[in-house]
């Protein structure tokens, strides 16, 4: 079964109007138990001063097809790797534990709708080639839509 890491973007997307469809997509695969979510204490975090019902979307799926992962001081310093080589700035330090807490999670895939700094071609690679460097996997990671998208295929495969 897949295990997908989320940011505090997919779980706000299922209430913006252009992400809404397909994060409540993805939010429903989790629900029948398809693939794993897993989310970290930092999207509970940066969930914080939201509203209500943006918080409680979590819970929504059933906990035995939820992973929750903390931030520690492995994590802290591959999230600090990706800034010292410049792939992203202290500003964005947020956006590098979400990618670390991926990476040293097993996720299989890292789900965003942050397109400057997550899901963009060039910095996956760069983060990819960090990891590789460290002796740490790959990471995968794609929109909820191309995600849906993958999953679909993967169904017309089996055809």
């Amino acid at each position: 079964m897949a295990k997908i890491y989320i940011d505090t973007s997919v779980v706000g997307g299922c209430f913006d109007v252009e992400f809404k469809e397909p994060s409540l997509e993805l939010f429903e695969v989790f629900k029948t138990g398809l693939m794993k979510v897993i989310y970290s204490d930092i999207v509970i975090m940066e969930l914080l001063p939201a509203r209500q019902e943006i918080k409680d979307k979590i819970d929504e799926i059933p906990v035995n097809y939820v992973i929750d992962v903390e931030n520690n001081e492995e994590v802290e310093k591959l999230a600090d790797t990706y800034i010292q080589q410049k792939v992203l700035t202290n500003k964005s330090y947020g956006d590098a534990l979400h990618i670390a807490l991926a990476t040293l999670n097993n996720a299989d895939t890292l789900a965003s709708w942050n397109f400057k700094h997550i899901v963009n071609i060039d910095k996956i690679k760069l983060y990819n080639a960090i990891n590789l460097k460290l002796g740490y996997k790959t990471i995968e990671i794609m929109t909820p839509k191309l995600i849906l998208k993958s999953i679909i295929h993967e169904k017309e495969k089996r055809v």
